[in-house]
């Protein structure tokens, strides 16, 4: 299994993790509040899918019949898609939104439904991204096949110095390569890193059910609206472009926000294997914060503007997030660890950008 050599450092300020998770285990008893979702996780579930499914409804049945209509359901589409990434699958999928797993294998199935594959999405991100997050060569969410240079530690290309200029366009069609062939490529790579397998599914199921969840996600999005949406094939087309270039902007900035700006770190293991940190010091020198003030951007995001409290709790419900930062953040500063936040959500942006410019132009 890639990592299985890199090993955290134990010594590295072990009390910081015993106390938080003591102070926010003691928090959910007093309370006598539950870890997982509660009725508004619920109706924001049924929103995100409305928001998804509805539109889409509209165009097959031709509810809507002119170009700009379709265009706008299409758009409004991308929003759920967004919704449904941040705020209902990604919990399902790491087991915080309910304390039944089946519960949460159904609802993590929505993923299949925006093009994904729930297996491969649970490999990049719930075993490799949180466990290594912003190491070179382990965490492949800064590993994007040498189109961007994400950390210090790759190597520098002339053409990185441009990435400031090309990678919005490129994060506007990360939801459409994810489904067009992120998960044949994934597939073909964690099998040979024995990673699928570790999920307790063959090589051979998990192909079959991306062969067929692939057909399906096509059959239902694309062909339905070309051969009954009142508009032309190619109107329809172009409105399924929309749909995923609003949604893989929305998604590929949040998560970058979170990660890839110029307060974190970026780390790759010594000869021997051995990090720098211990896993709770790591997560808080690589991941951030940003926009905590702003209620309505962080309950459509599903609360990963606390991308803080999510790396340190993610078998919590995001729900919960906004609570247990008041803990995590004054037991940071009480053990002089670092807790890194922007104040609103275009100051990450901007921090994002100019840590783009830096490793581009080979600064970093």
């Amino acid at each position: 299994m890639r990592g299985e050599a890199v090993k955290f450092n134990i010594h590295s300020q072990p009390e910081f993790f015993k106390e938080v998770v003591k102070r926010v285990n003691n928090h959910f008893k007093k309370t006598n509040k539950s870890k997982h979702a509660n009725a508004s996780m619920v109706f924001k579930t049924i929103f995100m899918l409305c928001l998804y499914f509805i539109p889409f409804i509209l165009i097959a049945t031709n509810g809507v019949v002119s170009l700009g209509g379709n265009l706008a359901m299409w758009a409004l589409m991308g929003l759920g898609m967004s919704g449904i990434g941040l705020s209902v699958m990604h919990d399902a999928n790491h087991g915080s939104y309910s304390s039944n797993r089946n519960t949460n294998h159904i609802i993590g199935l929505v993923i299949n439904f925006v093009g994904g594959y729930h297996i491969n999405w649970k490999i990049q991100h719930n075993v490799l991204h949180h466990s290594f997050t912003n190491i070179q060569g382990l965490d492949d969410d800064i590993s994007k096949s040498g189109l961007l240079r994400l950390s210090p530690h790759q190597q520098k290309k002339p053409i990185y110095k441009y990435q400031i200029f090309y990678a919005p366009f490129l994060y506007s069609i990360l939801s459409l390569y994810w489904f067009l062939g992120k998960d044949i490529e994934q597939t073909i790579k964690y099998s040979k890193e024995n990673l699928v397998q570790e999920q307790g599914i063959s090589v051979l199921r998990a192909t079959i059910e991306i062969f067929f969840t692939k057909m399906g996600y096509l059959g239902l999005f694309i062909v339905i609206p070309m051969l009954f949406a009142s508009v032309a094939w190619w109107q329809s087309l172009l409105g399924f472009l929309l749909m995923h270039a609003i949604s893989g902007q929305i998604l590929a900035l949040v998560f970058q926000c979170a990660h890839v700006i110029q307060e974190t770190d970026f780390f790759e293991p010594n000869e021997s294997g051995t990090m720098e940190n211990s896993w709770a010091i790591h997560q808080m020198r690589t991941t951030a914060n940003f926009a905590n003030g702003s209620k309505l951007f962080s309950w459509f995001i599903g609360g990963l503007n606390y991308q803080i409290e999510h790396h340190l709790f993610p078998n919590i419900c995001h729900v919960h997030y906004k609570e247990i930062s008041k803990i995590v953040k004054s037991t940071a500063q009480e053990f002089d660890v670092p807790y890194i936040h922007h104040k609103t959500f275009f100051d990450a942006l901007k921090s994002h950008f100019r840590a783009l410019n830096q490793l581009g132009i080979g600064v970093v």
